[in-house]
């Protein structure tokens, strides 16, 4: 069916492409009498189709030419779709319990076919908006952080198998230079996709352009994303890139994946959890306050910093005799000097992860792409008080993140800001 030539999807292709692809065909059960499709694709990039019969599901994912939320005055590279193929399948092999499996991968259609996330599954964001509480989650995302960042570094790989898989994820400049804008550059200057809730928050908005102090941080945090290639990252690990029940986490959508800084990862995450943190009073009512939601909130965005640490040194303890080229045994080759290397890498991540996770926060309020969590609470007053206080807080956190020893700081520092 390939015939190394592109085609959007629609339905009676896709139809045709399943049929004559085998991987695809067998999973539905060699069976297509009673089948339906679904077109589910609501982000900004892709379109994403759920493929049900009686006999099996799955989905597929296809990158288009452009940024779809925006359209084709904005192109986009279709050859995402192979970095995020590859990262779903390094990454599920390194952490099976938290990637959905991948099928297919038709390198020319741009087009992956994987596990689909069945119901109950939703996007966890959407599970933040309607105050439902996953007591895994925590443990869960600090587990898949963990293992992919741990297993992809130089504590755990040699400089030459380092080097090779950066190579091979070189390829994903575009997104890069995607992120490097949207994150780094158009929320500190004029730029015609950025946009917030006019007319509340246009001086905040204009605050953030003059604020010198803020532009020389994120030029220090430009500069560690662009250069260091510390591990294999997501990329774009926020709230609407997991799929969650009450038992289960899957972590799905890493076109975005390269060799960058592992703050990025952990920042994106914690960073979104404070964006739920604080759009929650934007979506109280008589009948519940939030209140105890919220603290549920920052309880979890705490224990997946803490898990993580916790995971993260494990593994590193685990590998202390046949270590990656990093730290050699024959050098770091006693106990005091090795808690002095964990603790000062640690510290260095942990400031990492605030800086990205701060960033992450100014651009979702006055940038191009914004956050449901947001954007869903209808009252504009109202909500734009909502991300005041985020902004706010985002900007000291950018700003003054290497005063922060423990998560449990930046916790009481959350809730003070929102007293």
């Amino acid at each position: 069916m390939s015939s190394g030539e592109f085609k959007p999807l629609d339905e009676k292709f896709l139809v045709e492409y399943i049929k004559a692809t085998p991987s695809l065909y067998q999973v539905l059960g060699n069976n297509l009498h009673d089948l339906q499709i679904k077109e589910v694709g609501d982000g900004n990039l892709n379109f994403v189709f759920i493929v049900q019969t009686s006999s099996g599901s799955l989905v597929i994912k296809q990158a288009l030419p452009y940024i779809r939320c925006i359209g084709e005055s904005w192109p986009m590279t279709k050859e995402r779709a192979y970095f995020e193929a590859s990262a779903l399948e390094e990454q599920g092999r390194l952490c099976p319990n938290h990637v959905p499996e991948v099928y297919h991968f038709d390198r020319s259609m741009s087009l992956i076919g994987m596990r689909y996330l069945e119901p109950p599954h939703i996007i966890l964001r959407k599970g933040l908006i309607a105050g439902i509480e996953y007591p895994f989650l925590a443990e869960h995302i600090s587990e898949f952080m963990a293992k992919t960042l741990f297993s992809t570094s130089l504590l755990s790989l040699t400089t030459t198998e380092h080097k090779s898989a950066v190579a091979k994820y070189c390829g994903n400049v575009e997104m890069c230079r995607l992120t490097e804008q949207v994150v780094f550059s158009d929320p500190y200057k004029v730029s015609q996709y950025n946009h917030w809730t006019s007319p509340y928050l246009d001086k905040d908005a204009d605050a953030v352009r003059e604020d010198n102090f803020l532009k020389l941080e994120v030029a220090e945090l430009k500069s560690k994303f662009c250069e260091r290639a510390q591990a294999l990252i997501h990329g774009d690990l926020h709230t609407g890139s997991v799929m969650v029940t009450h038992d289960s986490t899957q972590v799905i959508d890493p076109e975005f994946a390269f060799y960058g800084p592992m703050g990025f990862d952990i920042g994106a995450f914690l960073a979104n959890l404070i964006l739920a943190y604080f759009s929650q009073d934007g979506h109280a009512d008589d009948r519940n306050d939030r209140k105890t939601y919220k603290e549920w909130i920052l309880k979890t965005t705490a224990d997946t910093w803490s898990l993580f640490d916790k995971k993260f040194t494990a593994l590193w303890d685990g590998h202390k005799n046949r270590s990656g080229d990093a730290y050699l045994p024959e050098i770091y080759n006693n106990a005091e000097l090795q808690r002095i290397i964990k603790h000062k890498f640690m510290q260095e991540l942990l400031h990492d992860s605030l800086g990205f996770g701060a960033a992450k926060m100014i651009r979702r309020i006055v940038g191009v792409a914004h956050v449901e969590d947001f954007e869903s609470i209808n009252d504009a007053a109202r909500r734009a008080d909502c991300e005041r206080l985020a902004l706010n807080f985002a900007k000291m956190l950018l700003k003054e993140r290497r005063r922060f020893q423990t998560i449990t700081e930046v916790v009481l520092a959350i809730q003070k800001s929102h007293s």
